[in-house]
């Protein structure tokens, strides 16, 4: 841990895996501070991070915005978000590393809780660059059923996110897009990059049962953090919608986080007699390809390894 500030924690899961929900939930503990997608280790400067967002990418900014905004001037309004934009480009030549402490020192002693899903996308070099930055931060490992994330994907604008990874099967002509894939490669990275990260400094969470039973593992996350618990913490981390970034902002920077969770940011637990009882099988067709086909075997395995069957 930095002498100024605790180091960061970073959710590494792929897109459509609830990130944005349970940031927004474990952000609401008093010792931790829930950012929207930050995306600043995609490069080394942080003129180098806004080039590589311009554009159609420039959403990709506008999580750092609003947190800027929020953090100096405590509120996101668009003159907020005009010093913010002046803020980044003060430091346009300043390393993306050292713009991150920066702002971990604005929330110390509170922890940052960063979900940005662009660091486990197409490799493990932004992960290498979070662990030269923060060689004590803490990971969790997020997943989501390889089902239920492939047709939550599909769901948006027709398969735009899976298109936008290049998740497509190439055996077909002309090649289906099916973001499977996609979930099996991101897969691959995390547990890549995991190898050398001490094993206490890292978690393992399925999406799924942490919704299911948010007591029993916000208590565990808190615990394995050295953070307080009790009752009146867990009531604060039930309710994701009091996070300053869990609605859509000035239309200068709408976005940060999942467009869907920033509409409905509520959490709305159901009792055990309520939760379905039929789970996505591994097994099977897949919903969003009109061929029949399933699964792949490497998915399985990597799934069966999660705990899923």
């Amino acid at each position: 841990m930095n002498s100024d500030f605790p180091s960061p924690l970073f959710i590494l899961a792929a897109p459509r895996s609830f990130t944005s929900l349970l940031c927004a939930m474990l952000g609401q503990h008093p010792q931790a501070y829930g950012v929207p997608e930050l995306n600043l280790f995609v490069a080394d400067t942080v003129d180098m991070m806004t080039d590589a967002m311009r554009a159609i990418r420039q959403q990709r900014l506008h999580g750092l915005l609003r947190t800027v905004a929020q953090l100096y001037s405590g509120e996101q309004s668009l003159r907020s978000l005009e010093m913010a934009r002046r803020w980044v480009l003060n430091r346009n030549h300043c390393n993306t590393g050292d713009v991150y402490r920066e702002l971990c020192c604005q929330v110390a002693p509170r922890r940052i809780f960063d979900k940005s899903p662009l660091y486990v996308a197409n490799s493990t070099q932004y992960l290498k660059r979070i662990n030269e930055t923060f060689p004590d931060a803490y990971y969790i490992h997020l997943v989501r059923h390889p089902k239920s994330q492939g047709r939550s994907m599909m769901n948006i604008s027709e398969g735009l996110m899976a298109i936008l990874g290049n998740s497509f099967d190439c055996s077909t002509v002309p090649p289906t897009i099916d973001p499977q894939y996609w979930w099996y490669d991101i897969q691959l990275n995390i547990l890549e990059f995991l190898k050398n990260i001490k094993p206490s400094h890292q978690m393992f969470l399925r999406g799924e049962d942490v919704l299911n039973d948010p007591k029993f593992y916000f208590e565990e996350i808190s615990r394995w953090l050295g953070f307080d618990w009790n009752e009146s913490i867990l009531e604060v981390m039930l309710r994701p919608q009091d996070s300053p970034y869990a609605c859509l902002g000035p239309y200068s920077a709408h976005y940060g986080n999942d467009p869907n969770f920033l509409k409905s940011p509520m959490f709305k637990q159901r009792s055990k007699s309520d939760r379905p009882q039929a789970v996505d099988s591994l097994e099977g067709p897949l919903p969003w390809r009109s061929d029949g086909k399933d699964l792949t075997v490497d998915v399985v395995r990597i799934a069966k390894e999660f705990g899923y069957e």
